[in-house]
């Protein structure tokens, strides 16, 4: 067996049934498709069920199981020469194991990830959310959409490893929230090499209205304090910039009171980037309101990230709490 998908889920059996009919056209067969379901009840079974006769998978249940519990248990129950990790809210690409294999073929690599995008079939506010996390304006286009071999962070919602390289570093930590990027850290630190296949994207749902997305990105912001508390050198400039954002709004906000101009400036530099963002997310998805949209959700995402990041530092680095991050259920709702 060539790949292993392992998806964990807490329930969702519209999502998960979504996700399974997008194996069943798949060009390449030589996969097999684990459901780790940690969820209240045993709903999904029957719903993937409905897939024994179209694709290999296979259902394993153990209520409250966490993220990184399931992904493990995954892992051992797995069969394949590659773990390729999937969150349940994703659409995988016709081509994915094709394009996975034809690389893996002719590039010697440990680990690999590849884009997200959003399917035509997504609401504006996902079509937002998705231009929000993945635009050159907002994350910097860190999630890559070039190809790339070395050293590149592995993503838990499209994460190829080796299943040697897996068990070496000891699969998943059992940190709540940021275990995809700790798991990528421990395998570069093991020497281990990673590469970014741009043909090998799935569509990414994420969360499904704007609240969610908050706590979502809130989230993220707090377990980069607590990925630096575990990897030291981890932090890098490019992770604050939503919090110097905050503060840039603040201080402008502030400026009302003794310098107009300052704050006439402040205010123009804040149109600026709003129009800019408002531009490449309706020219990218041809639609004025989705352009609206992105310009509220993108500075949701650096509002909540930054709020997240300096909460999370005052807590761990200042107060030197020992309390890591967890996940709240509504996330997995």
């Amino acid at each position: 067996m060539r790949f292993s998908v392992i998806v964990p889920t807490f329930g969702r059996p519209e999502e998960v049934k979504e996700l399974l009919s997008s194996f069943i056209d798949q060009d390449n067969k030589d996969f097999e498709v684990i459901i780790v379901d940690g969820s209240l009840n045993t709903v999904l079974e029957k719903v993937i069920g409905e897939f024994r006769d179209k694709i290999n998978n296979r259902y394993f249940y153990e209520k409250g199981l966490g993220i990184s519990d399931s992904r493990n248990l995954g892992a051992e129950k797995a069969t394949g020469e590659y773990l390729v990790f999937m969150d349940s809210d994703c659409i995988v690409s016709p081509d994915y194991f094709k394009s996975a294999n034809n690389f893996l073929s002719k590039n010697k690599v440990d680990g690999f990830t590849g884009p997200d995008k959003a399917h035509s079939s997504f609401s504006r506010v996902q079509k937002a959310i998705n231009y929000a996390m993945t635009s050159h304006f907002t994350t910097g286009g860190i999630r890559g959409q070039k190809v790339h071999i070395g050293k590149i962070h592995l993503r838990g919602f499209n994460m190829g490893i080796s299943k040697k390289a897996f068990t070496s570093i000891g699969g998943f930590s059992g940190l709540k929230v940021g275990e995809d990027i700790d798991i990528s850290m421990r395998f570069h630190d093991a020497g281990y090499k990673s590469a970014l296949i741009v043909d090998a994207y799935v569509y990414h749902k994420r969360k499904t209205n704007f609240l969610k997305f908050f706590i979502q990105l809130f989230l993220h912001g707090k377990a980069r304090i607590d990925l630096y508390k575990r990897h030291r050198k981890s932090l890098k400039a490019l992770y604050f910039i939503p919090s110097v954002f905050i503060l840039y709004l603040l201080a402008g906000i502030s400026v009302i009171f003794y310098c107009r101009l300052c704050f006439t400036v402040f205010l123009l530099s804040i149109l600026f980037y709003v129009l800019l963002l408002f531009t490449d997310a309706s020219v990218r998805n041809k639609n004025l309101g989705i352009g609206f949209l992105s310009v509220y959700g993108s500075l949701i995402m650096l509002i909540a990230y930054g709020t997240g990041f300096i909460y999370n530092f005052i807590k761990r680095v200042i107060f030197r709490s020992r309390k890591e991050s967890i996940r709240p259920l509504i996330i997995k709702e």
